[in-house]
């Protein structure tokens, strides 16, 4: 049941990627909606979870806020290391940026898919409802991954097949993850810090790449306006799952 259920993950995924591809003559608008996508993700969702799943302190600080703080510095160290690598051997960046940060940050994106399939496996050992539940939040947000990954792979540099590559991986993630709990279970709290570290690398992407960019060129209020317009969706998301 949780397989199946994740297959709506699959499908919602592609329609995100579908749509963040087909509106490439309003890049900046796209942009500005995926900063703004991604923003709600992190504070509305990731975070809140991470917060909730991994409760322990490290020196009055909740860890899940650690290793968000920990993510986010992270994604700048690796994208700064790998633009002086490039710029050591004499290759050539995409707009100043290197192809790969975006494929690692399409790989943390699959990577949280897997999570979300797994979750929904979880929530299906506990209980049909609770399964249910679940599922209808992944489904929900899993439109704003499929955008985001599609849109990260592009924005440096990368080709077209290996944006599409990496969006029918984010795409399948939900389904091995939902898969695998018939194997195993992940414990609570690694499970919360992982979301918290995820979601700082997240934020970084957001706050340092993609609103710069969106904004850089088309300094529009209604770039502006997609942005909130992706945080409020995320907002609704959360709130008609809880």
């Amino acid at each position: 049941m949780a397989v199946f259920v994740a297959l709506g993950a699959f499908l919602m995924t592609l329609v995100g990627g579908w749509t963040a591809q087909r509106v490439t003559d309003r890049r900046h608008l796209v942009l500005g909606l995926a900063g703004g996508l991604m923003l709600g993700v992190v504070g509305l969702d990731l975070l809140p979870e991470a917060l909730e799943a991994a409760g322990d302190e490290v020196f009055g600080v909740p860890a899940a806020l650690l290793l968000f703080v920990a993510g986010f510095l992270l994604a700048h160290l690796v994208e700064r290391l790998l633009a002086a690598r490039q710029a050591a051997h004499g290759a050539e960046e995409y707009n100043g940026r290197t192809p790969q940060v975006g494929l690692t940050a399409a790989a943390a994106m699959v990577g949280h898919s897997a999570m979300d399939g797994v979750a929904i496996g979880a929530a299906f050992q506990i209980g049909e409802g609770m399964g249910i539940a679940v599922a209808l939040a992944v489904i929900a947000h899993d439109f704003a991954d499929g955008f985001n990954t599609y849109t990260l792979t592009s924005l440096y540099g990368n080709a077209r097949r290996r944006a599409l590559a990496m969006l029918f991986a984010d795409a399948a993630a939900p389904v091995v993850g939902a898969a695998s709990t018939l194997l195993f279970t992940i414990p609570e709290g690694p499970l919360g810090c992982y979301l918290g570290f995820f979601g700082g690398a997240l934020l970084y992407l957001a706050a340092a790449e993609i609103l710069p960019e969106a904004h850089h060129a088309h300094p529009a209020r209604s770039t502006l306006l997609c942005t909130i317009a992706g945080a409020a969706f995320i907002w609704l998301v959360v709130g008609v799952a809880e």
